[in-house]
């Protein structure tokens, strides 16, 4: 029967081994809950802590990386996409305050080959260890004739806690708030099918051509790993605990910075964000010119540098910078909340970035 099923395209062996090679980087990516190991039907988590809460609530998430995994697979590099399934998961669940406390992954491809599994979850570890979130568990499918031999696609799920009384969310947003956004580590996960439009298809370009704009070669660009703003923003809205200071935040994937931010606000308020406190790292100006992509579509499309964004109370925005700061995350007072004349719950972008 086995080798009926290697003739039929999947290898049973192949998979064995890049359960054994990933091992080691799951175990790394573990909490003090975790109830056994890899190889079970189900990944087990000790739930009796949440006795500690008044009223948990528990959060969840599920997302994929979209087709940044073409680049990944162009360069055969593999050990940072992780970092990018984790961010999209994680960072997700923190908006509303939740900590996450484990993930479990899904790995599609044509052909298993063990060393590129191993280093898709390495990546996928080493981003949980950043979260401080737990790897229980995952699947890895082989689909000869679905998927090309060197094909693969991610996605995951992760769920996290957060205590009723502390949650985030439109709820909390006054007129006044201060809008502190954070900058992105680059493009993150999102717009991937516009970026290879325009830089690859369109312009031709290749991924190793050096690009003196961003002092690197393109696919490395490219391929910069979402940031990971889990931890920062946990610890945020703990050191801002004795005063509320944070109201809420959002986390600027598709749709941009603001579809994003209007997800969390009231119906009676409006966001007025300020372009010119701050300027978009090189790539962003790179899709827009070679592209002659207009800046409305570029915004509705592309975080445009900010990667999440926090409303706090006026009186702890400078504590929140400080904050962020002090987990090497850059962090400005981008905008203000008023209210609203009209139909509300809306973000305006006003003003423009410097230099372009």
């Amino acid at each position: 029967m086995t080798d009926a099923y290697a003739a039929a395209g999947v290898s049973i062996e192949a998979g064995d081994k890049a359960v054994e090679l990933m091992r080691t980087w799951v175990e790394k990516a573990r909490r003090p809950e975790v109830i056994g190991g890899i190889g079970g039907f189900a990944g087990l988590f000790d739930a009796s802590a949440l006795k500690a809460y008044d009223q948990p609530l528990l959060a969840t998430s599920a997302d994929g990386v979209g087709t940044k995994v073409a680049i990944a697979q162009a360069m055969d590099k593999h050990d940072t996409i992780g970092f990018d399934l984790v961010g999209m998961l994680v960072d997700d669940l923190v908006v509303c305050g939740a900590e996450p406390l484990f993930l479990t992954d899904y790995i599609a491809t044509g052909r298993v080959v063990p060393e590129r599994i191993a280093a898709i979850v390495k990546g996928i570890a080493e981003a949980c260890v950043e979260a401080g979130c737990a790897l229980i568990g995952g699947e890895t499918a082989e689909h000869p004739g679905l998927l090309e031999p060197d094909e693969y696609d991610v996605a995951g799920s992760t769920t996290g806690v957060v205590e009723a009384s502390r949650l985030l969310g439109p709820g909390r947003v006054r007129p006044g708030d201060a809008v502190v956004a954070m900058e992105s580590s680059g493009l993150h996960s999102n717009g991937y099918s516009l970026v290879r439009h325009v830089l690859l298809t369109t312009a031709g370009w290749r991924l190793d051509r050096d690009v003196p704009e961003l002092g690197r070669t393109l696919g490395e660009e490219l391929l910069e790993p979402t940031r990971i703003y889990a931890k920062a923003c946990l610890d945020l809205a703990d050191r801002l605990a004795d005063t509320s200071g944070v109201h809420a935040m959002s986390h600027v994937t598709g749709g941009g910075l603001a579809a994003n931010l209007a997800r969390v606000l009231p119906v009676e308020v409006a966001v007025t964000i300020d372009r010119s406190t701050w300027t978009p790292a090189p790539v962003f100006d790179l899709v827009r010119t070679v592209g002659q992509v207009d800046q409305a579509d570029l915004e509705q499309t592309l975080n445009c540098g900010v990667g999440m964004v926090a409303v706090v109370a006026p009186d702890d925005a400078d504590r929140a910078v400080a904050a962020l700061a002090s987990h090497d995350v850059r962090a400005w007072v981008a905008g203000e909340v008023t209210r609203a004349e009209g139909p509300g719950g809306t973000v305006d972008l006003v003003g423009q970035h410097p230099g372009w």
